[in-house]
C-alpha cells in the first residue's frame, strides 16, 4: 500500500502584494523562467530577514569554496531531492 500524500500549507505573501523589504527581496530573487519568485523563498515572506538568510545560506553551500565542486554540490542535491520525492 503506498503512503498517503502529504503537503504542507504555509501562508505566503504573493508577489504583487509583496512591499518594503519583502518586494526589495522578491526582485531580487524573481525567477524570470518561472515568472516569479520560487515557493521555496516563498515560504518565508511573513518574515524577509528569513528569506534573506536563506538566499545567504544557499548561495554559501553552492557557491562558497569548498573541495566539492559545484557540478557534485548540484548532483547531491538532486540526490537528496528524489529521496525526498521533492522537485528540485
Amino acid at each position: 500500500m503506498d503512503s498517503p500524500k502529504r503537503s504542507a500549507w504555509i501562508d505566503v505573501i504573493p508577489e504583487d502584494k509583496a512591499d518594503g523589504l519583502l518586494n526589495e527581496l522578491y526582485e531580487k530573487e524573481w525567477d524570470k523562467e518561472h515568472h516569479g519568485v520560487d515557493n521555496i523563498l516563498k515560504v518565508h515572506s511573513l518574515h524577509p530577514e528569513t528569506l534573506r538568510a536563506h538566499v545567504d545560506l544557499y548561495r554559501t553551500v553552492m557557491y562558497g569554496r569548498s573541495a566539492i565542486t559545484r557540478p557534485e554540490r548540484e548532483m547531491i542535491g538532486v540526490a537528496i531531492s528524489a529521496i525526498n520525492k521533492c522537485f528540485y
